[in-house]
């Protein structure tokens, strides 16, 4: 995943969610989730192996609710007749989609400012 990759996807979702009341709901729920999730990753990078222990069973909780969204959004969106090619060009992957939430929240952080 890189950032471009990440920009063509948020893109994709943010056009769809511009009109529909129910995709705007979804994708915002979409970017909660995504951030904190990536909050979870980051703390993963920085603890010890036994707090890592600790903390996996919710950091796997949260990834998979994460990926749980995006599916949701990504049948919502179908629903809707808007494409889903994003949904497909990020793929099965867990570590590449627990990477485009790392993506989505970096994105967040920095229209923040």
């Amino acid at each position: 995943m890189t950032s471009e990759s990440a920009m063509e996807i948020l893109d994709d979702i943010e056009a769809a969610a511009r009109t529909d009341d129910g995709l705007k709901i979804l994708k915002e729920n979409l970017f909660t989730l995504a951030a904190q999730y990536a909050r979870m990753r980051t703390d993963w990078a920085l603890v010890s192996l036994d707090v890592r222990a600790e903390i996996d069973r919710p950091r796997r909780a949260a990834h998979d609710v994460f990926i749980d969204a995006c599916n949701i959004m990504s049948r919502a969106m179908d629903k809707q007749g808007h494409s889903i090619a994003w949904r497909r060009r990020l793929g099965q992957d867990r570590k590449e989609i627990g990477d485009f939430a790392c993506h989505l929240h970096c994105i967040l952080g920095i229209r923040a400012r």
